[in-house]
């Protein structure tokens, strides 16, 4: 139930459009921004004269304004001015509005739009069809209503939520940095730049087709893809989305020489995979390490390879089998897959924590939002 000092207002009650025209000259340069989806903020395009913008409409960015790009609106290309933006331009396609009446705080009217009810708004107001054809309306975005707490909560819960952004930036890079640090011990540790203490044995160069067997994901493969969360056998597939989600089938499961890695024998993406699974395509191969060599190491080994991608074809057997990577003794390989391990074990509880933050700023933003849960505001004395 909504506060009774929580007030319904139209939009064009509480923000008014800021148009600031620039007078373009052709010798002078400027710099135009953009927005990005999603709520990812605003981002910065190249430099460029006068003479190339010709008679494109641009405007002079006012700080501490909502802005958003009219054309993918709908998917929440929303953000606020900085400072950061003084001087630079935006086209017409990018109004901005600033507060009215002293009614609203632009970080919270931000926080409001990028819940789903504020991108449930925005669609309501981007009349037509999907893409570029479904545009923010101005009469039909002053029309929108929204309903505000007292300015002086709205500011409260807007600090309250930045400190949870805060928290998220940190996590990210954390995270990036974890990553970063990853791929130097890689390139370090799986071309024998670097020894680890008590290793000095010499490095083969060995075919990939050498180290692995493979394997067709036909006996594997699913028969439905009516997955669930409630069935316990995953489906994947060797591309970015990985898990495809959970199927019942309890036949056909690969179980056996685990871990392997899976291979897209188009795309050339691969993935580790240490527990039973079931597959979705035929284009993947399953391969497995001969006797004697680290399965782990393999996989890293190949993350590392500078291979041009080129035409729709299969490549494992007519391309990347016959790839050669830097190959160490037995023992050399496992200390290097151990260490990798643990690099990857602190990159996954890095994501963990910073899903973790997400979800829960996701569900604060719910409850402070509409009021669900309210925040105490320090009264102040002006006696």
């Amino acid at each position: 139930m909504t506060p009774n000092d929580w007030n319904k207002r139209k939009i064009s009650e509480i923000l008014e459009k800021v148009v600031l025209p620039v007078n373009v000259m052709k010798n002078e340069e400027y710099r135009e921004i953009g927005i990005r989806s999603h709520g990812k903020g605003i981002f910065y395009k190249g430099k460029i004269t006068g003479k190339l913008l010709g008679n494109k409409r641009v405007f002079h960015i006012e700080p501490n304004c909502l802005i958003l790009n009219i054309v993918f609106a709908w998917e929440q290309a929303i953000a606020k001015t900085t400072q950061n933006e003084l001087g630079m331009i935006a086209s017409h396609r990018f109004p901005m509005y600033r507060p009215k009446n002293n009614l609203c705080n632009v970080d919270f009217i931000l926080y409001l739009f990028n819940t789903k009810l504020g991108k449930n708004l925005l669609e309501l107001a981007s009349p037509g069809g999907a893409g570029r054809n479904k545009t923010l309306g101005q009469s039909e975005f002053d029309r929108l209503e929204i309903v505000l707490p007292p300015l002086s909560e709205q500011i409260k819960i807007t600090e309250i939520l930045s400190t949870w952004d805060k928290a998220i930036s940190t996590a990210e890079k954390l995270l990036a940095n974890s990553e970063l640090q990853k791929k130097a011990l890689m390139q370090q540790s799986l071309t024998g730049k670097k020894h680890f203490p008590g290793f000095d044995g010499v490095w083969k160069k060995v075919e990939l087709g050498k180290l692995l067997d493979y394997q067709q994901p036909t006996p594997y493969l699913v028969k439905s893809s009516d997955y669930s969360n409630e069935y316990k056998v995953p489906v994947l597939t060797a591309g970015k989305t990985f898990l495809l989600g959970y199927t019942n089938e309890d036949f056909g499961i690969f179980n056996k020489n685990l871990p392997v890695i899976i291979f897209d024998d188009f795309t050339t993406a691969s993935k580790f995979v240490n527990f039973p699974f079931k597959a979705k395509s035929s284009a993947m191969k399953i391969l497995e390490a001969k006797e004697g060599v680290s399965i782990k190491y393999i996989f890293e080994a190949m993350q590392i390879l500078n291979y041009p991608i080129g035409g729709h074809q299969r490549h494992w057997i007519s391309i990347f089998a016959n790839l050669v990577i830097s190959l160490p003794s037995s023992e050399e390989q496992e200390k290097i897959a151990s260490v990798l391990s643990t690099a990857d074990r602190e990159i996954e509880l890095l994501k963990q924590k910073l899903c973790s933050l997400k979800q829960e700023k996701k569900a604060l933003m719910q409850q402070l939002l509409t009021g669900k849960k309210r925040v105490k505001v320090a009264e102040i004395n002006n006696a």
